[in-house]
């Protein structure tokens, strides 16, 4: 049964394979037929051996091919390489055997039509979104056309969402917030705390559309703290520091929110106390721009105040205050090591510090970009301040608030230079923003030569105020009140000056507890020195005034007044400002507060005291020269006078008066004429006292002479003090001296 089934099967294969070359050779055969019925799709008959690929499609072999095996393909006339242009704004859109232009997204043709063939039709333009009617952005926002496309920009005094961006599409919005503004930690301040619960209420009412009233009511409130007397200025520096540090950042970032929710271009405030608000707010810009106010003119490149986002309207702002010199009085200055060295070089003498004095307002500076410790190009700035031309070892210089490590603060120089002053106003240019201000830099510059009369002088002075204090407790004969306020007198110079000259220097800079006891001690005993100056004066005037009026105060009544007087000024000056005791460069009372004058007061009561006593003293004495010796030539009689006068000077602390008109170190010539005055006060009295005083001299001689072994030295001296001319010598001597 397989078998004829099987080779039925063979011929019908046969036929196929033979039909195909049949049919051909019957086609070729054949001219007079039509086309071939093998052309593939997309495709047309040319004859009965050939096809033509239609329009947009193409073969292997090209439009007209004769293989039966071929095909035809669409051309992709968008692909590369292009063969059409389609022009600006627009899209070439490739489809079967064919293609199309398209406008661009955010574009459409002016006609209306979707799209079009070639680039002389094309007349694509931007499609506003934003007046389109399309709901593209959330009702919290306003829609904001852009060249092809739209954002969604949050409404004055509206800010993104958590999780959203500003200029974004989908951007959402909400309603903006008071930032959160407190006191600073660790710091107790009634007013300070009053101004604070001011803020609150601020807080609890705020909103946006307020904005610039709440501006001006901040202002005024800070203006009212700081003028007003309060415990601000009773604080230590260290804590008065940290509150301008604290105050001066959260005021920064209160003022920024603040203008961002302020309708309107631009603003200027000036407060009743002078102090100013300027603030520029724009939603684009570009190049350069300028603002400024009275204090201050800022010129900065638009992209340094956008900074790298652009998440809202652009806002500069310049407040400048004076009143806020009470926060930062007496801040230390902090140069940096190429300055140092410059100055060395200059002045040829170790640098010691810089103390700076403010000229100008306090200008604080903000943009919208908070990225401002080093920014992409410096800013210019003209400050406005008082005139005031620079002395020896003075600069004008530009500086700016820096925040220490401990959140404290200091004015700092780096990377601000300054470029010219003139005018009252002088040109800085920065990097980095922060709050600026004009110093006048006084820099302690060692005068090596005016240390070395110190150092020298001191140490004579230490050894002739110890022979004094011998003398005073070892030679009988002069033992009485005058002696005992000699004693004193030395005693306190002594230790004083040993104090001064062992620890003055405050070599680390920290004002720390060593520091306080050094300026404390000073304080103490240079007050009780003078006060036995004082007591040298009363004794004086007891002695050439009321001679026989009385014998003066007890031994126990000068103690009282030398060492009591003092005691209590320390104790009171310590109860109330305790901090005032040291400073960064030396161990001695701080200026800041009048502190000062808790020493100066007191010297300068007891020199004019003296002063008188001294007029009375040479008065008196004139007198007296003229009765014990009529007929003593004037020559001499002014020479006797006149030597008694100098030596009083000494002892009744006169020659401190040149200290006293010392008002700047650079008064180069009072400043040595005090140094080597005062530090010589121990020689002055050594000769005063002991030198120039007979019995002091005899009692010498006799000490020489049992240390030598001559009884002639001993026995002259006991034998000379007989006759008439010895005791008118001995009384001219207790007279004047």
């Amino acid at each position: 049964m397989g078998g004829p089934r099987c080779r039925h099967h063979s011929f019908l294969l046969l036929l196929q394979v033979l039909g195909v070359p049949l049919i051909l050779l019957e086609a070729g055969s054949q001219k007079t037929r039509d086309c071939s019925r093998w052309c593939p799709p997309n495709s047309t008959c040319v004859n009965a051996t050939t096809c033509r690929c239609s329009p947009g499609f193409i073969s292997s072999s090209g439009d007209i091919f004769t293989t039966v095996f071929e095909s035809c393909d669409d051309i992709n006339e968008c692909g590369p390489p292009l063969t059409v242009s389609c022009g600006k704004f627009a899209d070439c859109q490739n489809t079967e055997g064919s293609f199309h232009c398209t406008c661009i997204k955010g574009y459409e043709l002016a006609s209306g039509a979707r799209t079009f063939r070639n680039e002389s039709e094309n007349t694509c333009q931007d499609v506003d979104e934003c007046s389109s009617g399309q709901p593209t952005c959330h009702e919290s926002t306003v829609c904001i056309n852009t060249v092809g496309s739209y954002k969604c920009h949050c409404r004055r005094g509206w800010e993104p969402k958590p999780g959203f961006q500003n200029k974004q599409p989908n951007t959402t919005c909400e309603e903006m917030s008071f930032p959160t503004w407190t006191p600073p930690p660790g710091i107790k301040s009634q007013s300070m705390s009053h101004f604070f619960e001011r803020v609150q209420e601020l807080h609890r009412d705020f909103k946006p559309a307020l904005a610039q009233g709440i501006m001006q009511d901040l202002i005024k409130s800070v203006d009212e703290m700081l003028e007003a007397p309060n415990d601000l200025e009773t604080l230590p520096p260290h804590n008065r520091h940290l509150t301008a540090t604290h105050f001066l950042l959260g005021f920064e970032a209160v003022l920024r929110t603040l203008a961002k929710a302020m309708p309107g271009a631009s603003f200027t405030y000036l407060s009743p106390s002078n102090t100013e608000l300027s603030l520029m707010i724009q939603e684009r810009g570009d190049g350069n721009i300028t603002m400024g106010q009275s204090h201050a003119r800022m010129l900065l490149d638009w992209a340094v105040a956008t900074g790298a986002r652009d998440s809202g309207p652009t806002v500069m702002g310049i407040l400048s205050s004076c009143n806020m010199q009470k926060l930062l009085a007496n801040a230390s200055l902090e140069l940096e090591p190429e300055k140092k060295v410059e100055l060395n070089k200059i002045h040829q003498s170790p640098f010691r510090g810089a103390k700076p004095r403010l000229l100008s307002a306090v200008n604080l500076v903000f943009l919208s970009n908070t990225n401002t410790e080093k920014l992409d190009s410096p800013v210019t700035f003209a400050f406005s301040h008082r005139p005031e031309t620079p002395g020896p070892r003075q600069e004008l210089i530009c500086a700016f608030w820096k925040s220490d490590g401990n959140s404290s603060g200091h004015w700092a120089m780096t990377g601000c230079q300054t470029l010219g002053t003139g005018n009252g106003s002088t040109t800085c240019r920065c990097s980095h923003l922060s709050s600026f201000a004009i110093l006048m830099a006084h820099y302690d510059i060692e005068d090596q030569k005016l240390a070395l009369i110190t150092k020298v002088g001191l140490v004579l002075s230490l050894v002739c105020l110890l022979l004094c204090i011998l003398t005073f407790l070892l030679v009988r004969p002069i033992q009485g009140s005058r002696t005992t306020v000699h004693l004193h007198l030395c005693i306190c110079l002594f230790v004083g000056s040993a104090i001064f000259l062992a620890g003055i220097e405050n070599e680390g800079g920290q004002v720390g507890l060593r520091c306080r006891l050094v300026a404390g001690l000073l304080h103490y005993f240079f007050l009780a020195a003078f006060c036995w100056m004082s007591l040298e004066g009363v004794e004086l005037y007891f002695l050439v005034v009321r001679v026989f009026q009385g014998q003066g105060l007890s031994k126990w009544q000068l103690c009282l007044i030398g060492y009591g007087v003092p005691l209590l000024i320390v104790a009171i000056s310590a109860a109330i400002n305790s901090e005032g005791y040291g400073r960064t460069l030396y161990c001695w009372l701080h200026p800041a507060r009048g502190f000062l004058w808790s020493f100066l007061g007191p010297v300068t009561f007891i020199v004019l005291c003296n002063a008188v006593v001294f007029v009375t003293t040479v008065w008196k004495l004139t007198q007296k020269f003229s009765e014990i010796n009529p007929d003593m030539k004037k020559l001499k009689k002014a020479r006797v006078l006149t030597i008694t006068a100098v030596a009083q000077l000494f002892v009744l602390g006169s020659t401190w008066v040149f200290g006293l008109f010392l008002f700047t170190p650079q008064s180069w010539l009072l400043s040595y004429t005090f140094t080597t005055l005062n530090c010589l006060q121990g020689l002055f009295l050594f000769v005063l006292h002991c030198l120039l005083n007979k019995k002091v001299r005899e009692e010498y001689r006799r000490w020489a002479g049992r240390v030598t072994g001559n009884r002639y030295s001993e026995f002259t001296t006991s034998t000379s003090g007989t006759g008439h001319n010895q005791t008118q010598a001995h009384r001219a001597s207790e007279s004047g001296m």
